[in-house]
């Protein structure tokens, strides 16, 4: 009964697992086969140390891709915005005393009386980054890519994350030619 208890609290126990996303979205009317070369319109971010890891790892993707990082004046322009924040996961835990085998009744949801719950929060900071790529002719956009992760408290992991998610958001950039 007891081994029953703990497999069903084990079950009920709410996780919440944050995994990474990368999503990427293009304007279907441009020609991509005329951008060149980029200049950055800027990185703004939370952490200074960011700002330049941030934009090594778009300027090697880009590099990658064939494009040339000019001072001013590229035939496209790119921008990043980086933010975290919070996401909040609520762990709710019985004690064996709360009736977990009484069924529905008239004495609660767990079917017992008495027992006791606790219920702590846990907060898992995740970072979000933006990129931009606009026409610099007509400043419309033309690329757009959203990364989102859960943070580590090592930043030589949160280093890897970001490789990670610019080189998957890069992956099939520039967008092929549509026939």
């Amino acid at each position: 009964m007891k081994l029953n208890r703990l497999l069903v609290l084990g079950t009920a126990v709410s996780v919440v697992c944050l995994f990474a996303s990368v999503t990427t979205d293009y304007d279907h009317k441009a020609n991509f086969a005329k951008y060149h070369t980029y200049s950055w319109i800027g990185v703004n971010v939370q952490e200074p140390l960011w700002k330049d890891r941030i934009e090594r790892a778009v300027d090697s993707q880009l590099t990658a891709k064939g494009w040339q990082k000019v001072a001013s004046g590229g035939d496209a322009a790119v921008s990043a915005v980086g933010a975290t924040h919070n996401e909040q996961t609520m762990n709710t835990f019985y004690d064996g005393d709360g009736g977990w085998g009484g069924g529905w009744g008239h004495r609660g949801w767990w079917g017992g009386m008495g027992g006791m719950s606790t219920t702590s929060v846990e907060n898992t900071p995740v970072g979000t980054l933006h990129i931009d790529i606009f026409d610099s002719g007509t400043k419309n956009v033309i690329w757009h890519a959203v990364m989102s992760d859960t943070l580590s408290s090592k930043p030589e992991k949160n280093d890897k994350k970001l490789d990670k998610a610019v080189q998957d958001a890069f992956k099939n950039f520039p967008p092929k030619e549509k026939d």
